[in-house]
């Protein structure tokens, strides 16, 4: 069996609820996601609307796609913080989940694709991709001799086991590069990225992510009870699988990225420094007393630690690409 097609299997039993991680909040369950921490994460980001925005004019209808949209956090955060763009913004929340569907606020257009009749003549607006990309299949390869090898998942005994398969074609190699000896072949995120790019009219497309910039340093990874969980091949379908976005891979098969960093420089462009040391004011205005406007910006602070921890949330690296 091709190894992208167990990938494909393992990814629809996850997204399908066909197994358990342990029930701790989030989407996938062994880790909780930045809209999920709190709304500061929300309120950043409409700020960030609001910045494109205004760059494309402030246009009367301004489309917002939240694709992997669980059960609507960031929308819900982001109508909050009442941006400046609200009265002409178009939400559109992507999800596969019927069960995370249901739970979208009404005001939002709740769907589980981007439809034509939706994209019409092409959107002006933003796409947020919130860890989506490294939830797609890939294809692990390895380089043997001068060739490029896919491989394929053979049973050996009782246990599965990988082995060279087919070559990759020629385009794959210009891809991958000449220095990678063996890496993930990542054609779902870049087929993505293609096709979004050719829905939009004028604005830009923001991907949230574990990534790396470079093909050498991209990695499978896999989640359980809360926990790195090893070889994906093993005890298939008990845990999150995924992999860090190649965005050097990335940038190479569909073009480059207009910008790259690190989710916690990215969240203080947006005004991450000024709201905490607002929510450290109202804090110690309010400790003594336990006011409502205290605890939430008591809680500000906290959810910003969190946002900026460069051994987790804050390490993410945030690629945007602009449109017109």
């Amino acid at each position: 069996m091709p190894y992208s097609e167990l990938v494909e299997l393992a990814l629809y039993h996850r997204e399908h609820g066909f197994y358990s991680t342990g029930g701790q909040a989030g989407r996938r369950g062994d880790f909780i996601t930045s809209p999920e921490v709190g709304p500061l994460f929300g309120q950043l980001v409409a700020n960030a609307l609001d910045a494109e925005w205004d760059r494309l004019g402030q246009p009367a209808v301004f489309t917002v796609v939240d694709y992997g949209a669980g059960p609507g956090t960031l929308a819900r955060s982001i109508s909050a913080s009442d941006p400046r763009c609200g009265d002409a913004l178009r939400y559109i929340a992507i999800e596969l989940s019927i069960e995370q569907r249901a739970q979208h606020p009404e005001w939002v257009l709740s769907t589980d694709a981007l439809y034509p009749e939706v994209v019409g003549d092409g959107l002006v607006g933003v796409v947020v991709a919130n860890e989506l990309l490294d939830n797609l299949a890939f294809t692990p390869f390895v380089r043997i001799g001068d060739e490029l090898r896919l491989l394929d998942v053979v049973l050996e005994g009782d246990q599965l086991a990988t082995i060279p398969g087919p070559r990759l074609s020629p385009e794959h190699h210009e891809v991958v590069g000449p220095d990678v000896d063996a890496g993930v072949l990542q054609q779902a995120a870049a087929t993505w990225l293609t096709d979004t790019l050719g829905q939009m009219t004028a604005g830009r497309i923001i991907v949230i992510d574990y990534a790396r910039t470079s093909s050498a340093d991209v990695e499978i990874r896999t989640y359980a009870e809360h926990g790195r969980a090893g070889d994906p091949l093993d005890a298939l379908g008990s845990k999150d699988i995924t992999v860090d976005v190649d965005l050097e891979q990335l940038q190479r098969a569909v073009r480059p990225a207009s910008s790259i960093a690190r989710q916690s420089a990215w969240l203080e462009g947006l005004g991450l420094d000024e709201l905490v040391e607002e929510g450290r004011r109202l804090w110690e205005e309010g400790a003594s007393t336990g006011s409502l406007a205290a605890l939430k910006g008591r809680s500000r602070i906290r959810e910003a630690e969190a946002l900026v921890e460069v051994g987790g949330l804050g390490g993410f690296l945030v690629a945007e690409w602009v449109v017109g």
